[in-house]
């Protein structure tokens, strides 16, 4: 066996390619961004606005959404921070987080005359390579909600 493949497992030996080296380590740092962006989502973004921490509250107060709009806002991070972690789900997750993220942008250039406007776009950047190296889970996904009992 040389250094750079990876031992055969089953499917490889129905004529899928064996993994190199290089597309392990790709596949481990992806896997990395993956919980490193779940964490972000669900402690430093979402968690805030569930537990109605003073500086989250005061954002939403000023755009006028209240409590209902922060957790409502909370509850789609968390979702999609968990949703990150659910290999079936990574690339729908990454896709939904950033449709999220375009809304963040758009308020804050909006309603907070563009203060920290710039975290939702560099957000998109990892989140939008999620989606594009995860899109064959979306096959899986769909095959899974067209399945019939």
């Amino acid at each position: 066996m040389s250094e750079t493949t990876a031992p055969l497992p089953a499917a490889a030996s129905a004529g899928a390619e064996p993994l190199t080296a290089g597309r392990r380590r790709a596949r481990i740092a992806l896997r990395g961004l993956e919980v490193l962006l779940a964490l972000f989502y669900g402690i430093a973004s979402a968690l805030p606005k569930l537990i109605a921490h003073p500086s989250a509250a005061e954002g939403f107060d000023k755009l006028g959404w209240g409590h209902t709009g922060m957790y409502a806002i909370g509850v789609l991070e968390l979702a999609g921070a968990i949703a990150l972690l659910v290999p079936v789900l990574r690339s729908v997750a990454a896709i939904s987080l950033g449709a999220l993220m375009v809304g963040a942008f758009i308020v804050t250039i909006v309603a907070m005359d563009g203060e920290n406007a710039a975290t939702p776009l560099i957000m998109l950047v990892p989140l939008g390579l999620i989606a594009w190296a995860r899109r064959d889970s979306l096959k899986d996904l769909l095959r899974l909600v067209r399945r019939t009992p």
